[in-house]
C-alpha cells in the first residue's frame, strides 16, 4: 500500500460526490466513502472559483501534500475527492492538514482516533 492511487474516471468524482459523505470547511470539501477493494484512492478538484492556473495548481499542491502527510495514519479500504475552495491558494500547508485531519477524523477513517 506505498503508492498513491489517483482517481482520473469521472464516474468515481461523480459517485463520490452522489453517495460518499462530506465534510466542509472554509478552505477544503473531503467527500469520503468505502471502496470495495484494500486500498486508498484520492482525487482533487479545483474549479474556477478557485482562480487563475497558478492558483489552481497551488491548490492542489497543498492539498497533496497534506494528503501524503496524513496516509500513514489512515485505514485502508476507502476513496476520497478534495474539493478545493475560494481561500485554499491563500493559505498554509499547514491549515489544509488540519482542515483535512478533522474531516478525516470525523469521517473515522484514522487508525487512531483523537
Amino acid at each position: 500500500m506505498s503508492e498513491y492511487i489517483t482517481l482520473k474516471e469521472n464516474r468515481d468524482f461523480s459517485r463520490l460526490y452522489r453517495r460518499g459523505k462530506s465534510f466542509v470547511s472554509p478552505v477544503l470539501v473531503t467527500y469520503v466513502m468505502k471502496n470495495k477493494s484494500e486500498n486508498l484512492r484520492f482525487g482533487i478538484t479545483t474549479g474556477k472559483k478557485t482562480g487563475n492556473a497558478v492558483k489552481r495548481s497551488r491548490a492542489r499542491r497543498v492539498i497533496r501534500v497534506a494528503y501524503y502527510q496524513l496516509y500513514s495514519e489512515i485505514k485502508p479500504g476507502y476513496d476520497f475527492v478534495f474539493v478545493a475552495r475560494e481561500k485554499t491558494p491563500y493559505v498554509k500547508s499547514g491549515a489544509i492538514y488540519k482542515a483535512m485531519k478533522k474531516h478525516l477524523n470525523s469521517a473515522g477513517v484514522l487508525k487512531w482516533e483523537r
